[in-house]
């Protein structure tokens, strides 16, 4: 059996990180998010794989390649105008022949999972197969009924109240040859697009049989920035510790701590595991890196800076006398001497960010900032909980900023000096 890994798309609710970068490679514990994806599929016993990609593909194909270092063969194709996800697996019909299963990028999932997928599927005998598992709240998602195991009913993203049914679509499919005749029939959706679940719903007109598989097996969808949060939170707290690098004598190591090939920690640090440093990193002296903390490769954290729960990306440095929490930060920041990142309000309520336009509740109490790749912030800069700031943006020294920048800005303080001779009477 193939598979298709779906990563075209934008991920423009995890703006602004993914103005450089699909969100499928966002990084999650020391990994692209859809790696975990690519290492599923190969435990399963699938080892051939395409990916449809489209937004900053090259950053996919290059970090990948032909996935001979996963252990499997990667194919891909280019998905050109990005017109839904029945649009997207329509471009696999040359590569697919057989049964194959289909899922989202942007998911982690338990490889288990797969396993009872792939069972299930000749005891149902279904043409297509979804994968359903059960939420509290089902109003983002497309609801699925159920029959025994036959799909009777699929509909999308149902209003508060509305939901005749806890049970969603996660995203993950087995299908056979036939879903391509009904893409080719499946009409433009109310948001012109082509959706996979309107190519099920004509299979279920025709009388072929779809089947629900509900699962409580890991299934998380990263959705918005404080996912990505929690989702690194829960993977250091089952990793296991490394040292590869060099700890200096005076430097304090405490919980499970990775720490990477050619990466040191200078005397004086204290790191409070699990915290993930990856290659080639600079710490200290005298820093405090708290639980949850996540380094990429070649950071420079500086004297007397202290991280809390965030997420580093490559090549950004933080400088001394800083302090991040609950926070990320994206590639080739540079985080100026006395930057303060507030992640509690005075009220303590929970943190809104503005996703797509809309303030979103974080659910939250502490959170901190998103910064797209290539920010600089001066001296003595301080930002409120919830702020964003996109792309290569730079920070006057100074500036307390309480709302969102937009990419390429530069914000300064306009301040007025009163100057007075000392010795004038």
């Amino acid at each position: 059996m193939k598979a298709v890994i779906l990563t075209a798309g934008e991920g423009t609710r995890m703006r602004p990180l993914t103005l450089t970068r699909p969100k499928t490679m966002l990084p999650v514990a020391g990994k692209p998010i859809i790696q975990y994806n690519i290492e599923a599929l190969r435990d399963a016993g699938i080892s051939e794989i395409l990916m449809i990609v489209g937004y900053q593909e090259n950053m996919v194909r290059d970090y990948f390649k032909d996935g001979k270092d996963l252990g499997v063969k990667i194919t891909y194709i280019t998905q050109k105008s990005r017109l839904g996800t029945a649009h997207a697996i329509g471009y696999a019909r040359e590569f697919i022949k057989e049964q194959f299963i289909v899922l989202n990028g942007d998911i982690i999932i338990d490889p288990q999972l797969l396993y009872d997928l792939i069972q299930k599927y000749s005891d149902f005998n279904a043409r297509s197969m979804m994968v359903l598992t059960e939420v509290e709240d089902p109003c983002s998602f497309g609801v699925v009924m159920l029959n025994g195991d036959k799909v009777t009913e699929i509909i999308e993203k149902p209003k508060a109240g509305e939901a005749p049914s806890n049970l969603i679509n996660t995203g993950i499919y087995i299908f056979d040859p036939d879903i391509f005749s009904c893409i080719e029939k499946t009409p433009e959706s109310s948001r012109g697009e082509y959706e996979i679940t309107d190519s099920l719903k004509i299979q279920m007109e025709e009388g072929k049989k779809v089947a629900g598989l509900v699962s409580n097996k890991k299934w998380i969808d990263i959705g918005k920035p404080w996912e990505l949060l929690k989702i690194n939170e829960d993977f250091l707290n089952n990793m296991e510790g490394k040292i590869e690098g060099e700890v200096e004598k005076g430097a304090t190591l405490e919980g499970e701590v990775v720490l990477g090939y050619g990466s040191v920690i200078r005397a004086g640090s204290y790191i409070q595991g699990p915290v993930h440093i990856g290659k080639n990193c600079d710490v200290g002296p005298n820093c405090y890196l708290r639980k949850y903390t996540f380094l990429g490769n070649d950071v420079r954290v500086g004297n007397a800076v202290e991280i809390k729960n965030s997420i580093i990306m490559d090549h950004t440095n933080v400088n001394h006398l800083s302090y991040i929490g609950d926070s990320i930060i994206g590639s080739r920041c540079n985080i100026a001497a006395g930057t303060n990142i507030a992640n509690l309000r005075f009220d303590d309520k929970t943190i809104k960010l503005n996703i797509k336009g809309e303030k979103v509740d974080s659910g939250r109490r502490k959170f901190g900032v998103v910064f797209a790749d290539g920010v600089k912030t001066g001296i003595n800069s301080s930002f409120n909980p919830g702020v964003t700031v996109g792309c290569n943006s730079s920070i006057g020294a100074g500036a307390v900023i309480h709302k969102n920048i937009d990419s390429e800005k530069l914000v300064m303080v306009k301040q007025e000096h009163l100057i007075i001779d000392k010795n004038k009477k």
